[in-house]
């Protein structure tokens, strides 16, 4: 312990100074009495926390200040969310509990920083600690959303400071980022943070890519920042000119949407062109904002010309966030589309700072749309039954999705998801017209339950007394509420027709004496493949068990016996198929041993990518490459059923299937010079070839055996040097 000298002196030195500016960022909101509370809590933390140290051997208090200063200055909260922001931890690394807390800050302060604390106890096993405790957060949110910008604050730090965390922990935390915590950013209207969240998380779950993209943009800045000077200076003598008081300047997309973009239409680096955007911010009274920001408009589009087809005004009606601005395209010198972002400072302030701004602001906004989507988050938690998971993918298809409005027949206006149907908005006004409902008419015609609205429809719901909610109704509902009350009914319909199946079960098992008990039960439905004893009695009912299931199962508890004996030979089997195998090539779990696994198909990892271990429920271990598009989703869900994995060593002497994508311009013996390519100079396998051509634009789709990431590396390389091909990627799935 003596060659370990940590410096005392220096470290309180350094918490006082990081105190002194936590304070100084909060000034703006204190009122009398404030800063003794701040200060409570401070010492408070200090004292509960006086042992502990971060992983970077930092003192552990270092933590609680930076997630307050986060929530202070990026996000703009309060003295009561500072004072959370402080003790978030507290309760549950400490011996401090929830009642000293009450005790010492009142109710508000406790219930807050119990919505903070993560869930103990038994779980049902099927279901995820994460989306369990994911959704008591939100719970609490439905109550104050503070929870949730804290929850942030803290995220955020973390993810600041990962780097001396574990290879694996650094994957789960960053999935679970990108998966939950962005999108809710994005809702909550909090873009600055939202895009910073997204980049950390891809700095950790694909870090070449991000490397990449991160010294291309550096490589140009010069030129970039050039190019802004010269499209902002005519911008800029007009507005003054017309004493338009704006602050104009370039801001730089985020590595995560480029990176997005490059996937999304397949193109490299260089074709990316909005590598930023141009943001215009008036300063002007409330009342003239929107006449400011179209004269700004036309001074923009008088300059460089615009494209028609990109004009985005959230101006005169807000998305759901909060979010107000007037966003167009235009073409810039040497031919180039520039976006340009124009608001007012007020606007601006609501789409960094998101919630907090918007309370401040709210005595002027007359419909708010985010006290409209608490309310929708408030309705999808009443449902008692959901199962987390399920919970959670419907709050996840909530988040992100742009917004349609639509209109009652009394001109009321609706906002709902994109992609939302008739049968959406009959849930949106009401439970009960939704799931009575039979049809609709929009803009006066007769449309199905299944018809998708557009913007500015007009609709009129029809129902029926005898209408019941049907199965199929998810196959085309969006919104999370109408999701969640027609599986709640369709749950209840279920429990219903299982009582009868229950008593229908006890009569047949009576006559074939077998006793009827829970654990019997349990076995039966064990056996004909029932996940539970409701799918079971539900089943019964419906007519689709009769006796032949019964006895077939008896004959099978006679013969457990036997089927001990091939359990043992399965083993040994499993055992023998490790041994045949090449079970060197991944070594899995955290003393890294030799187990029997399978490479997911949605990605076919190759030697040399970053990988990891999926236990899935039915098909042993999947290995899967941290970058895959199912992932993240595995990892903030499942968190505790993934497994570290490696690859022994790149030099493998088998292969791997991986695809490669071509673009280029159709030529004559184009295919012929790629497969020469692949087949003679690689030596390369083809498994299977799919190649369309379009008006002379060629792509094909190649599925080839690879040994490794560098041999793989090595054939895009050579690819691309191939007369007519545009751009070659390798792509993650046969499916």
């Amino acid at each position: 312990m003596e060659d370990y000298v940590i410096d005392i002196e220096a470290e309180n030195k350094e918490i006082r100074k990081r105190y002194r500016a936590l304070l100084r960022a909060c000034k703006p909101t204190l009122k009398k009495g404030d800063k003794q509370m701040i200060r409570k809590a401070f010492e408070l933390a200090l004292e509960s926390h006086k042992d502990m140290r971060r992983k970077s051997g930092e003192p552990y208090i270092y933590h609680p200040i930076a997630v307050a200063q986060i929530a202070a200055e990026e996000i703009g909260l309060g003295p009561t969310s500072i004072v959370c922001a402080l003790l978030h931890d507290v309760v549950e690394d400490t011996s401090v509990t929830l009642e000293d807390i009450e005790a010492q800050f009142g109710k508000k302060v406790a219930k807050i920083i119990d919505g903070l604390t993560k869930i103990s106890g038994v779980f049902d096993p099927n279901s995820s600690i994460q989306a369990e405790n994911f959704r008591k957060m939100l719970l609490t949110l439905a109550d104050d959303v503070r929870v949730i910008l804290i929850k942030l604050a803290d995220r955020l730090h973390n993810m600041r400071t990962m780097e001396f965390m574990a290879r694996h922990k650094q994957l789960k935390i960053a999935s679970e980022t990108s998966y939950l915590y962005a999108p809710l950013a994005h809702r909550l209207g909090l873009y600055a943070i939202k895009s910073e969240l997204e980049d950390l998380s891809m700095k950790y779950t694909d870090p070449d890519t991000y490397k990449f993209i991160a010294k291309k943009l550096n490589e140009k800045k010069a030129e970039r920042e050039k190019y802004i000077e010269d499209f902002i200076t005519p911008i800029q003598e007009i507005l003054t000119e017309q004493n338009i008081n704006a602050e104009v300047f370039g801001r730089p997309k985020s590595i995560y949407s480029i990176w997005n973009k490059m996937r999304k239409k397949s193109i490299p680096f260089e074709e990316v062109y909005d590598l930023f955007a141009i943001r215009i911010i008036i300063d002007t009274e409330y009342e003239n904002e929107k006449t400011e920001c179209w004269k700004v408009y036309s001074i923009v589009t008088d300059l460089y010309r615009p494209n028609p087809d990109r004009l985005r005004d959230w101006i005169s009606t807000p998305k759901a966030n909060g979010y107000e601005s007037l966003h167009t395209t235009v073409m810039g010198p040497k031919g180039q589309w520039v976006e340009v972002q124009i608001r007012t400072k007020r606007m601006n302030e609501i789409a960094e700072k998101g919630f907090a701004a918007h309370w401040k602001y709210k005595e002027s906004t007359s419909d708010n749309g985010l006290d409209q989507w608490i309310q929708k988050v408030r309705d999808i938690l009443s449902n008692p039954e959901q199962n987390a998971l399920d919970f959670l993918d419907d709050f996840k298809m909530n988040l992100f999705s742009d917004e349609v409005f639509v209109f009652t027949p009394k001109g009321t206006l609706i906002q709902l998801p994109n992609g939302a149907t008739a049968l959406d908005f009959a849930f949106e006004i009401h439970t009960d017209i939704g799931a009575t409902c039979i049809g609709a008419k929009v803009n006066h015609k007769l449309v199905p339950l299944s018809h998708r609205l557009q913007n500015g429809d007009q609709v009129e719901i029809i129902t029926s007394s005898k209408q019941t909610p049907k199965e199929d109704w998810l196959n085309f509902v969006v919104t999370a509420k109408a999701k969640s009350k027609i599986k709640s009914s369709l749950k209840e319909e279920k429990r219903r027709i299982a009582e009868d199946g229950k008593e229908i079960l006890e009569r047949k098992m009576k006559s074939l004496k077998i006793t009827y008990n829970t654990d019997n039960i349990n076995k039966i439905a064990n056996f004909l493949k029932f996940p539970s004893s409701q799918d079971l009695f539900y089943n019964v009912a419906k007519g689709n068990i009769d006796i032949k299931h019964l006895k077939d199962y008896l004959a099978s508890e006679k013969s457990q016996e036997s089927t001990q004996n091939q359990f043992t030979s399965h083993i040994n089997g499993l055992v023998e198929k490790i041994d045949r195998k090449n079970s060197d090539t991944i070594l899995i779990g955290d003393d890294f041993q030799k187990l029997d696994y399978t490479l997911a198909q949605c990605c076919n990892p190759i030697p040399g990518d970053d990988i990891f271990g999926f236990l899935t429920v039915n098909e042993g271990i999947k290995i899967h490459r941290t970058s895959c598009p199912n992932a993240s989703k595995l990892m903030a869900n499942y968190g505790y059923r993934i497994l570290k994995a490696k690859w022994a060593s790149s030099k493998i002497d088998h292969s791997f299937i991986t695809g490669i994508r071509i673009l280029g311009i159709d030529d004559v013996g184009l295919v012929n010079k790629l497969t020469t390519v692949i087949s003679q100079e690689f030596s390369v396998n083809i498994r299977s070839l799919s190649i369309t051509s379009n008006e002379g634009i060629f792509e094909g789709n190649i599925m080839v055996n690879i040994s490794n990431i560098e041999q793989l590396e090595s054939l895009i390389n050579r690819l691309k040097l191939v007369p007519g091909v545009t751009s070659v990627t390798r792509y993650e799935s046969e499916h």
